[in-house]
């Protein structure tokens, strides 16, 4: 399966879809696995006075169990969906999130894409409010625009340590998925620590985005910038994409979405915020500048060298323009995406054995990752 990155929904001409589109989904909660454990008991003991009692106590259980996950829900939204809003442009919409009460709202970089001037609707509102952009970094696919003329009132989220997001956790997404603002979908984190590299198009260069968290909430076109939140209202996460799976013509693989984890998130922000560029990005870099390199049957064959940075971290080891990367630690690299991959997996002071080939032979260096920047 390969990720889709086409979430900015376009712009609609005419009544926003709420048609065959619409996928519905049914979450299996707590309290339909207590009854399920109290029948099985009731089975066992065939149909004694106690398993009886224990059937009652479980009817009595179940619904308070529920309705309690129900409250916590319906808690979670109303803390956090009025801070999540949906974002138009010249070309489509997605969605995005209060960032603080002076307007400043985060999103995706291919949300805003090229434009500069954004219209922006607060949830459970029909007024459009002007909003231009303060900064984007599409390496890390993440942008931030703020409003012209703020509200009062604005009610910024709570983001929560993505360090500590964990298989199993229960997510909610909002956003406005298909254009219909304000939407909410519910399912767990199924994975953490994905590096997933989107696709290119719309203006996008295909960035490549480690520790992403992956769930199985429903993310649609439109949902992108959105909020991926916990149960304790703390957004963990910005609604990404979605993969989708090429036997099925492209079609998007059910309940396989990923965001952009909350460290980045906040990391990226402040930097953009701040200045208006991005000089830390906490991602691993090498310092060096890179073509494909075929070999003598016209394969991919590695990276070659076109320039390194003066005191980088490749300088630094001996590597000079005209050698050709074929492996970063374990990992072959044949294309400049998997070398990208490979970096994106890694953190800056990391050491690591570069394989390389000068003059046709091969040799390895040990180097100090840096830090990629703007």
């Amino acid at each position: 399966m390969h990720p889709t990155k086409d979430h900015t929904r376009p712009r609609p001409s005419g009544p926003r879809p709420t048609g065959p589109r619409a996928v519905a989904a049914r979450l299996v909660g707590p309290g339909t696995l207590a009854l399920c454990a109290v029948l099985a008991l009731a089975g066992c003991t065939s149909g004694t006075s106690t398993s009886s009692a224990a059937a009652s106590a479980g009817a009595t259980a179940t619904p308070s169990v529920t309705n309690q996950l129900e409250s916590e829900y319906q808690q979670v939204i109303g803390n956090v969906l009025p801070s999540v809003v949906q974002i138009t442009t010249a070309s489509g919409l997605g969605s995005g999130i209060v960032y603080d009460d002076k307007g400043d709202i985060v999103t995706n970089a291919h949300v805003v894409g090229t434009a500069t001037n954004f219209q922006v609707s607060l949830a459970n509102s029909s007024n459009q409010l002007a909003a231009t952009l303060v900064g984007s970094y599409p390496d890390d696919d993440l942008a931030v625009i703020k409003l012209s003329s703020p509200p009062g009132g604005l009610r910024p989220v709570v983001f929560g340590d993505s360090g500590k997001v964990a298989v199993g956790q229960i997510t909610l997404a909002m956003g406005s998925p298909l254009g219909l603002s304000s939407s909410v979908t519910q399912g767990i984190v199924s994975a953490v620590g994905r590096t997933v590299t989107e696709p290119q198009g719309g203006g996008s260069p295909g960035a490549t985005i480690g520790n992403m968290v992956q769930t199985s909430a429903a993310i649609n076109p439109g949902n992108s910038g959105g909020a991926l939140v916990n149960l304790s209202s703390q957004v963990i996460g910005i609604n990404t994409l979605a993969a989708v799976d090429p036997e099925l013509n492209g079609s998007a693989a059910t309940g396989i979405g990923f965001a952009i984890p909350s460290a980045t998130i906040t990391n990226i922000a402040d930097q953009l915020i701040s200045s208006g560029k991005v000089t830390n990005s906490g991602r691993a870099a090498l310092g060096v500048v890179v073509r494909p390199y075929f070999n003598g049957s016209y394969q991919p064959a590695g990276v070659a060298i076109v320039s390194v940075t003066n005191g980088g971290p490749a300088a630094s080891a001996g590597l000079q323009a005209g050698d050709v990367i074929t492996q970063v630690g374990s990992t072959q690299i044949t294309t400049v995406n998997s070398l990208t991959t490979a970096l994106a997996s890694l953190q800056p002071g990391n050491k690591i054995s570069v394989g390389y080939t000068r003059n046709g032979s091969g040799s390895t260096a040990q180097v100090t990752l840096g830090t990629l920047g703007s």
